[in-house]
């Protein structure tokens, strides 16, 4: 199914190549102009584990190509498996750059850090959970499509660079690749 959605995304954004990427910013852009904000809203829901995941962004582009930010995450996670449940929290913050590089496409690069929380059954409380900290390096790229003159939707694919498996540690990733799919608003396409 997550394949068929980033299909969809990506016939999409094929449609944009002209729109953005191609024009200039004007001589003189104002604060505005440069600034952008958005985000990611995010979930999941089964039989093991419910979660719902915030992730606002704020960014400032520096010039045609290149747009620094930072990402701020927050997700609340409901596990099922237990009895009664557990309910975690997991924070983060990652400062990252985007650089065009043709068109709607960008090269994307952050650190991120994670404060993870995951419960694990132990003798003295079986329902407690576990606090760890991650620091991460990722690295990809992704698409940008304008819906508007200044907002848009983008989706990375992004390398965990620091990612040791999964059952190291109790890692919050699953995988080394990362998928994110979110909305901007505040690129100015003149």
């Amino acid at each position: 199914m997550r394949i068929l959605v980033l299909c969809a995304l990506l016939l999409c954004f094929t449609q944009a190549f002209a729109q953005w990427g191609d024009q200039p910013m004007t001589d003189k852009p104002s604060f505005m102009d440069r600034f952008y904000t958005g985000g990611g809203l995010g979930g999941g829901f089964s039989s093991t584990v419910d979660w719902v995941s915030l992730s606002p962004i704020v960014g400032y582009k520096l010039n045609q190509r290149v747009a620094p930010g930072i990402s701020f995450m927050y997700r609340y996670s409901n596990y099922k498996l237990y009895n009664p449940h557990v309910s975690t929290s997991d924070y983060g913050i990652s400062p990252f750059v985007r650089v065009s590089v043709y068109g709607p496409f960008f090269l994307h690069v952050e650190y991120e850090y994670l404060n993870y929380e995951y419960p694990t059954p132990t003798t003295a409380n079986p329902y407690e959970s576990i606090r760890q900290k991650y620091s991460n390096f990722l690295a990809g790229g992704g698409i940008f499509q304008p819906i508007s003159r200044y907002a848009g939707l983008y989706a990375t694919v992004l390398y965990n660079f620091s990612y040791q498996g999964y059952n190291t540690g109790n890692s919050p990733y699953t995988s080394p690749i990362i998928f994110r799919v979110g909305i901007t608003a505040g690129f100015s396409t003149r």
